[in-house]
C-alpha cells in the first residue's frame, strides 16, 4: 500500500488532494487575444497536488469550449467568469478562495 508522506494515510483515499484544494487561492480573470477573442484565465493552483490536465478537461466539458493548460495556468476560450466559481466549487474548491477579477 502506497502511503502519503505528509498525512501518513493511504494515497488511495485522496484526502491530501481535498486538503490542498482548501488552501489554494485561485484567481480568475479575462484577457483578450488576437482578433478580440476573449479567454478566461485561471491561476493559483497547487500543481503538485492537483491533476491540472484532468481539471482542464472537466472545465472544457462543462463550458463546451476549447482550452489549454500552460505556464501554470488554465486558459478557456470565452468569458466564463459568471459561471466559473460555481463550476470550481462543484469540483471541490472552496468558494472563499476563488477571486473573480472584472475588466481585462
Amino acid at each position: 500500500m502506497d502511503m502519503d508522506p505528509i498525512t501518513g494515510l493511504p494515497k488511495e483515499l485522496g484526502v491530501f488532494e481535498d486538503l490542498s484544494k482548501d488552501s489554494q487561492q485561485i484567481t480568475v480573470s479575462m484577457i483578450k487575444k488576437k482578433f478580440g477573442k476573449k479567454y478566461t484565465v485561471l491561476v493559483g493552483f497547487d500543481e503538485k497536488n492537483t491533476d491540472m490536465k484532468d481539471l482542464r478537461k472537466k472545465l472544457k466539458g462543462k463550458f463546451a469550449c476549447g482550452g489549454t493548460y500552460k505556464d501554470s495556468k488554465i486558459e478557456l476560450q470565452g468569458d466564463h467568469r459568471g459561471q466559473i466559481k460555481e463550476a470550481l466549487v462543484e469540483l471541490g474548491f472552496k468558494a472563499y478562495n476563488i477571486v473573480i477579477k472584472s475588466g481585462y
